[in-house]
């Protein structure tokens, strides 16, 4: 069942929610299952391994790189996977007003990828959890909110970065075909309908750089196969990738490279492998 994160944040932010017990399953020395799952509704955190659960007769893997929720009293029954060594946290809670509580009462996954800070989180919970004292029952409570939180984190940005994929090849595609004309990060943002801090995002995620870097990037390594692949001066060699300011060229292509256009020229004329190892990777 597919969940709406957003949703899901409102609602949590608006529905008073409280632990009501954690437990820490694994296969060895392993515990027994019950037919159905507890009164309460909870969140698993696989830790390692993979095995499966059906809630309702709904299967879900449980696995590193996901949570997954299961509601109150609802059926269950357990599928192991060979010798799989599995492990998972489970921590109940409960709500004030049950009777409306929405999600909770539903089963469904949350695909949040590996993410260390995750587990820092659920191993940070589970050891205050395990503390006595209100102290510690308090910090569990603020850990919790703060599992959930990042947990919601994770999938949101792994949405994002399915989202913004087709929108970075769309883009760095245009790139690569109008290297040679003028390409501000304005005019690709209003080309594209994408804010600014959207397209940088975008670029970021999928390439490590910002959209300008980016093309100016891409330019370069033009440049470089054409000065080991013509005798075309290097001003002219400039104009052709788009930068109409042969000293700027220069200055930015040493910059980069560690050597002037003419050097680069020189060095590698004669040698085109050691060009492929040299030349910038976009």
């Amino acid at each position: 069942m597919q969940i709406d994160v957003n949703q899901m944040a409102e609602f949590l932010a608006a529905n008073p929610f409280r632990i009501q017990d954690i437990f820490r399953y694994a296969k060895n020395p392993g515990v027994p299952h019950a037919e159905y799952t507890d009164s309460f509704p909870g969140f698993v955190f696989p830790l390692r391994g993979k095995t499966q659960f059906q809630f309702d007769g709904t299967p879900y893997i449980f696995s590193p790189g996901k949570v997954v929720h299961g509601g109150a009293k609802m059926k269950l029954a357990h599928t192991v996977f060979g010798k799989s060594n599995w492990e998972y946290i489970l921590v109940l809670y409960q709500m004030n007003n049950f009777d409306d509580a929405g999600f909770s009462q539903q089963h469904f996954e949350l695909l949040t990828g590996q993410s260390p800070r995750l587990v820092e989180i659920l191993m940070r919970l589970w050891h205050a959890y395990n503390q006595q004292g209100g102290l510690s029952l308090f910090q569990a409570e603020l850990l919790f909110r703060e599992l959930l939180n990042e947990t919601l984190l994770c999938v949101a940005n792994r949405q994002n970065s399915n989202k913004s994929l087709p929108i970075f090849e769309r883009i760095s595609s245009y790139i690569h075909e109008h290297y040679d004309q003028s390409i501000t990060v304005a005019s690709l943002t209003e080309q594209n309908n994408i804010n600014r801090n959207r397209l940088s995002y975008v670029f970021r995620r999928h390439a490590g750089v910002g959209p300008a870097e980016y093309v100016l990037n891409y330019r370069i390594k033009i440049a470089q196969k054409m000065l080991v692949t013509s005798d075309v001066p290097v001003q002219l060699i400039a104009q052709a990738v788009g930068i109409t300011d042969p000293f700027y060229f220069s200055r930015v292509f040493k910059k980069r490279v560690g050597i002037s256009p003419t050097q680069y020229r020189g060095k590698f004329i004669n040698n085109p492998y050691s060009f492929q190892q040299a030349s910038i990777h976009i």
